[in-house]
């Protein structure tokens, strides 16, 4: 250390005098000093020094690593520790560990993953946490990896061939030695296995292990996806065999012991293009004047038997995933589309939920059991509007009189607190070798929300029952669908921008929060922030998931709620059916409230590899429509803003593509984070989210499932190369 020398003094060195500060004090953790009496173990007498010392470890207090216990006197805090958690990459190729031993998930940079990928399990060694500031750490050991093929396009060079992956959670390319290219070209989509590792070397090795054809061709994108994102193909034989040996016939036995509501009208109202039913509705007016209203749900668990082949393929499969040409489901179509579809003209097995209703649609009593149904129509969605719009045709007053009852539940339901998000959905109409030729905005009419309401008093009705249940006597597991508040960042983000348009968002409680979501997607409508506080609202909430805690759905503002209602495609709904009907009987049979959770968690980590698969094939018909369309002209919604360019959503379609700040030649563009825009430098002119753009469709790019576009009325600059997705760093708003 540098010492006073003379009658003058020398600067001190203070960056010395921090590391002899904190090697000191991690030395001592048991121990607290105040600046005096730190300064005496390392031989400081100057008075200088001694100032320089308190300044520092003023600053090591701020940034956290040391705590001051009583005033003046410090202490470290421990500078390491380990956790295990999940790797969550980014497209930036740096990541977050998602653990249960820590509160807030861990930074880790790209270069400290220790060659973990996303996904994988790892060991973290966390670094001191700096003072208002998110831990960071670094992967020490990966535990266990999530999986070790990935789908991509082969990049073929004279003596290696590198596979470019499709999922841009993979943020290296695998390097692949000839001898282990088999019979793979350059373009071809393949199946990669990584053979080797290396901490020394930016990619893994790798071998083909399946050509999936030319990139670009219907067939082969829909198999990459299937295979990116681990999706099954096939039934395993035994599987098929369990089903088919599954007698069809309902006897006699199976009549008596459950509740006959063939003569009562039912009906069932589905997509035009449906193959399985799996709820319908039943209507009656009671002599008491009260409308009878049955949901019933095909009774999945009467032919799926726990612990069977069936049944264990179901739970791996977890959910039906819908992908824009295909439905890969979660049951054999012998059960699906045959046994427990609830087709018209035909006796069927149910799980019932009947309620007894006032012109108000107050709910006075209910009923839940087995039952048996006779469907006596079969509706689309369009048939069921027209007779709501109408008030002609068949059933048209059954269906006036549920629209009326579901009207009442809406409204008590928005009353209640719940939020009234609508969020646009698109379908393809495609040609015999499945390229788009349309994509159709889906529109939600009553005959849609008339099945929704229905269903979520259904499962509504269904949670309150078992937590009902459960306060009368012993613990009773159940499976609940859980929705949580929004959490604090994005809420007071989210509040922060709606201010600056003259918005309040009341955060004091649930239903303040709601009431002002609500009032405030009211106040907007048809303003020019519509779009961008809609967009951000829905992107600060949170996501829901299956659990055994005794929770609540924000969302819907219901206390308890569960899925009940699809169990031909939804696992979770199969257990609710399980778990219903074992309380009705007062089974002796112990249920493991561990086992059920396992089983809740697969379920939520299912379900969102399924919403990830189906955007991905979203995303990919949307850019393989636009292909056909560069030079055309749109209209659009600006609907994210990152470090690297502006998204754009299109109208009708929704397709979604970018505008590159590099290609933006009037000026340079940097991106204001907390203003959710672009901002040019000299010019001052911004680009915001939620704001109308006209845009032209530039380039598409099939294999990155991306548009290049273009402000219309700009010239591009002279850049015409599309920058590799690995060279496109930031956070998208």
């Amino acid at each position: 250390m540098t010492k006073k020398k003379g009658k003058g003094k020398m600067p001190v060195d203070t960056q010395e005098l921090r590391k002899d500060a904190l090697d000191f004090l991690k030395d001592h953790e048991d121990r607290q000093y105040n600046y005096k009496q730190l300064a005496k173990q390392l031989g400081l007498t100057d008075d200088h020094e001694r100032e320089a010392l308190l300044e520092v470890m003023q600053d090591l207090n701020e940034e956290g690593y040391l705590e001051e216990e009583k005033r003046g006197s410090f202490r470290h805090v421990p500078e390491s520790q380990f956790i295990e958690g999940v790797v969550d990459m980014t497209k930036s190729g740096s990541a977050f560990i998602v653990s249960e031993e820590t509160e807030d998930d861990t930074f880790v940079q790209q270069k400290l993953l220790n060659t973990a990928l996303h996904g994988d399990q790892v060991r973290v060694l966390l670094y001191a946490r700096r003072r208002n500031k998110k831990p960071e750490g670094e992967v020490v050991e990966v535990l266990k990896r999530h999986k070790e093929e990935f789908v991509g396009t082969l990049e073929v060079q004279e003596k290696f061939a590198f596979l470019v992956p499709d999922s841009r959670r993979m943020p290296v390319d695998i390097f692949i030695p000839m001898r282990n290219l088999g019979e793979g070209k350059n373009g071809d989509k393949a199946i990669v296995k990584i053979t080797e590792y290396s901490a020394h070397s930016k990619n893994p090795v790798g071998k083909v292990v399946t050509i999936l054809g030319a990139a670009g061709l219907h067939s082969t994108e829909m198999n990459a996806i299937i295979a990116e994102f681990d999706l099954p193909t096939t039934f395993p034989e035994n599987v098929v065999q369990d089903a088919a040996k599954i007698p069809g016939e309902i006897t006699a036995k199976d009549v008596s012991a459950r509740r006959d509501l063939r003569p009562i009208t039912t009906f069932t109202i589905d997509p035009d293009d449906a193959k399985d039913f799996d709820d319908a509705l039943s209507i009656r007016k009671l002599e008491s004047g009260r409308w009878e209203i049955g949901v019933h749900i095909a009774d999945v668990t009467h032919y799926v038997k726990p612990v069977t082949a069936l049944d264990k393929e179901a739970f791996e499969r977890a959910t039906s995933v819908y992908l824009v040409d295909r439905v890969i489901p979660m049951l054999p179509e012998r059960l699906s589309n045959e046994l427990c579809s609830l087709r018209p003209n035909e006796d069927k097995l149910t799980f019932s939920v009947l309620v007894e209703m006032d012109e108000d649609g107050n709910v006075k009593k209910e009923w839940f059991g087995k039952t048996i149904i006779h469907s006596d129509k079969r509706f689309s969605y369009e048939d069921a509007q027209e007779r709501l719009e109408t008030g002609k045709g068949e059933f048209a007053e059954e269906l006036l009189t549920l629209n009326q009852l579901a009207y009442k539940l809406r409204e008590r339901k928005f009353e209640g607190g719940a939020l009234s998000f609508e969020t646009a959905e698109v379908k393809f109409r495609l040609d015999e070798n499945g390229k788009p030729l349309e994509v159709i905005p889906k529109v939600r009419k009553d005959a849609h929300k008339l099945i929704e309401d229905f269903m979520l008093l259904a499962n509504r009705k269904v949670a309150e029952f078992i937590f009902k249940k459960d306060q009368k006597t012993s613990n009773r597991p159940f499976v609940y669908r859980h929705h949580d508040f929004p959490p604090d960042d994005k809420l007071k983000s989210f509040a922060k921008v709606a201010a600056r348009f003259g918005h309040k968002i009341d955060t004091k409680n649930q239903k303040a929060l709601s009431r002002s979501f609500n009032q405030l997607l009211e106040k907007v409508e048809g303003r020019p922030e519509q779009n961008m506080l809609q967009s951000l609202a829905i992107r600060s909430m949170s996501k829901a998931f299956y659990t055994t805690e005794k929770s609540s759905h924000y969302g819907l503002a219901f206390d308890y709620y569960t899925h009940f209602t699809s169990p031909i495609r939804r696992f979770p709904d199969m257990i609710a059916h399980r778990l219903l009907e074992h309380y009705l009987l007062n089974s002796k049979l112990e249920i493991r409230q561990e086992e059920i959770e396992e089983q809740c968690k697969h379920s939520s980590e299912m379900e969102v590899r399924a919403a990830e698969a189906e955007r991905a094939s979203i995303k990919y018909k949307q850019v393989e429509y636009m292909s056909e369309r560069i030079g055309e002209e749109f209209d659009g919604i600006i609907s994210g803003v990152t470090e690297w360019g502006i998204y754009v959503e299109m109208k009708p379609s929704a397709c979604e593509g970018m505008i590159r700040l590099s290609e933006l030649s009037d000026d340079y563009y940097s991106l204001d984070e907390e203003s959710y825009r672009i901002v040019g430098n000299n010019t001052g002119k911004f680009y915001q989210l939620g704001d109308p753009l006209k845009v032209i469709v530039v380039n598409t790019n099939l294999q990155e499932r991306n548009i290049d576009l273009q402000i219309a009325g700009e010239n591009p600059s002279k850049r015409t190369e599309r920058p590799n997705r690995r060279e496109r760093k930031g956070k998208r708003k």
